[in-house]
């Protein structure tokens, strides 16, 4: 699934719109990559550099994505209420060699006011990088 066929489901547009694609996705869980770190003008970057942290912002948007998908494509408004167990094991999402990354996250709570996440990034040859949960909570 390309950008264009998920891009309503994200709270975010243009630049700050992170997930090229949807390679697989069911009720429990969403795989997606992204190349967009590498992109220069990449709105994250702070002093040219790009924070491996930010790596939970790519996961998080797979979240929005899979709730939305999971919705039947009616995503709704949520705000995130905590970041847990959050493992870096690079510094840095541009450094060389990572190539495209691998975006995973899997529902580990879900109900009408929450969802909660595991939440793995690769990079292109399966370094990971990035790992967590992520819970977050619906407006009312």
């Amino acid at each position: 699934m390309e950008r264009d066929e998920f891009a309503g489901l994200l709270p975010h547009r243009g630049a700050m719109s992170l997930l090229d694609r949807v390679l697989d996705w069911d009720e429990g869980r969403l795989v997606a990559e992204s190349a967009r770190h590498l992109d220069g003008d990449m709105p994250l970057r702070r002093g040219g550099r790009l924070s491996a942290i930010c790596g939970a912002e790519f996961a998080l948007q797979a979240a929005a994505v899979h709730g939305g998908l999971r919705g039947g494509g009616v995503g709704r408004p949520g705000y995130l209420a905590t970041l847990r167990d959050v493992r870096l094991y690079r510094a840095r999402l541009d450094e060389a060699g990572i190539g495209v990354l691998r975006i995973e996250v899997i529902m580990e709570h879900g109900d009408e006011r929450a969802l909660s996440y595991a939440m793995r990034v690769e990079g292109e040859l399966g370094d990971l990088i990035l790992e967590g949960r992520a819970m977050v909570l619906f407006a009312s």
